[in-house]
């Protein structure tokens, strides 16, 4: 991690970009839809669409401008408030959008996304094939959550996951996250005033995660640690990540110019294929499997599948098909993949080889519970596992 400043900034030469904006800038901090910020953005964009860049915009501000509209001055904790709020929010939000960039020629779609859009293979396919459909006919998408039909297990959770998730399904080369503040700081600069900037860094690094995510850390609940889990998720498609204040005069296009501003999260982590992306993009898993230690040496050290003897114990409800967690005995994560049997039966065939699977099961469809090809690691093994 280092506050030194490259000399130009990774947005310059990024051809597809995802731009992120938070509900704050959206909607004035709650107060209705500024209407002079979407301006502002739809003016950039507008402009970078003539440099020959894609853009992508991921917008918050559903609930928030629904809140206003409805008169509501506290949000709501009822699941079907939110979901009214976000339903009255989501019209004034596409009419505004609409009416901002068609003030510059430009012509914009919908797009309404939910955990299980992105998990499901087929329909993210769908929504990866819409998305390049649209940038071709130079339409600039808006995505957000949907949060009319999502509840508390399926959704996704905050737009910085989302503009992720959406910069690696169309492989974007950049993410661009304009916040309410000018970066990231190794400490809140709210309570510390020699709190020390953070302009350059390579996302993925423990050491921002355990600086942002910290007990009593400010920092980390000022969505700071969200948006440095999105670099990390959107560095595995080799994407890199600007977190930005949304209030910098024409930032996208001084950004775009070669300007660095805000913090910058490189991506140098090898980049995934899109089919493991995919894997490791699932937020919500059906269950895990827990592996003894030669297991989790197989895996992450030698490149291997997974077989029932090196499973401990099973946990959850998932059917064959499923995307499931692999943990050691300490409860870590470090892969995941597409499981061949459903849960009731890797109960009765763990810790058996796999010349016993069709004596036990009746029947054997896979000699492996994960093969290696539906598999994604997701961290490196210890020296001496």
């Amino acid at each position: 991690m280092s506050a030194a400043t490259p000399a130009v900034s990774v947005v310059a030469p990024a051809g597809r970009l995802v731009v992120k904006v938070g509900s704050s800038l959206v909607t004035n901090e709650g107060r209705g839809m500024d209407r002079n910020a979407l301006s502002h953005w739809a003016r950039q964009i507008a402009a970078l669409r003539q440099q020959g860049k894609q853009v992508v915009l991921v917008s918050s501000g559903a609930i928030a401008e629904g809140m206003a509209r409805l008169g509501w001055h506290q949000r709501p904790a009822a699941m079907h408030e939110l979901q009214a709020a976000a339903a009255v929010g989501q019209m004034g939000l596409a009419q505004a959008y609409e009416a901002a960039f068609a003030e510059f020629g430009l012509r914009t779609a919908q797009i309404l996304l939910t955990h299980e859009d992105l998990a499901d293979r087929t329909r993210y396919l769908n929504a990866r094939s819409t998305l390049f459909a649209l940038l071709r006919l130079g339409v600039v998408p808006i995505v957000n959550e949907n949060d009319t039909v999502v509840t508390d297990e399926i959704r996704l959770g905050d737009n910085d996951t989302l503009g992720a998730l959406v910069t690696n399904l169309i492989e974007a080369d950049a993410l661009i996250i304009l916040t309410d503040q000018r970066g990231l700081y190794e400490s809140d600069p709210r309570k510390n005033p020699d709190a020390r900037f953070v302009a350059h860094a390579q996302a993925g690094e423990p050491s921002l995660e355990a600086m942002a995510g910290g007990a009593g850390s400010a920092v980390g609940t000022g969505g700071m640690l969200t948006k440095i889990l999105a670099a990390k998720r959107a560095a595995r498609s080799g994407a890199h990540t600007v977190v930005a204040s949304g209030r910098e005069h024409n930032v996208l296009l001084r950004l775009a110019q070669g300007e660095c501003i805000g913090t910058e999260l490189q991506a140098t982590m090898p980049v995934w294929s899109a089919r493991k992306q995919w894997l490791a993009d699932h937020l919500r898993l059906r269950g895990r499997v827990v592996l003894d230690a030669g297991a989790v040496r197989a895996l992450l050290q030698e490149g291997k599948s997974l077989l029932p003897i090196g499973v401990l114990q099973a946990e959850g409800e998932f059917a064959r098909g499923d995307v499931v967690a692999c943990v050691d005995e300490t409860g870590r994560e470090c892969a995941r993949g597409l499981i061949n049997y459903s849960a009731g039966d890797t109960r009765r065939i763990l810790r058996k080889p796999s010349s016993q699977i069709a004596a036990v099961l009746g029947s054997m469809s896979e000699p492996e519970l994960m093969h290696r090809d539906n598999l994604v690691v997701l961290q490196s093994a210890p020296a001496n596992a």
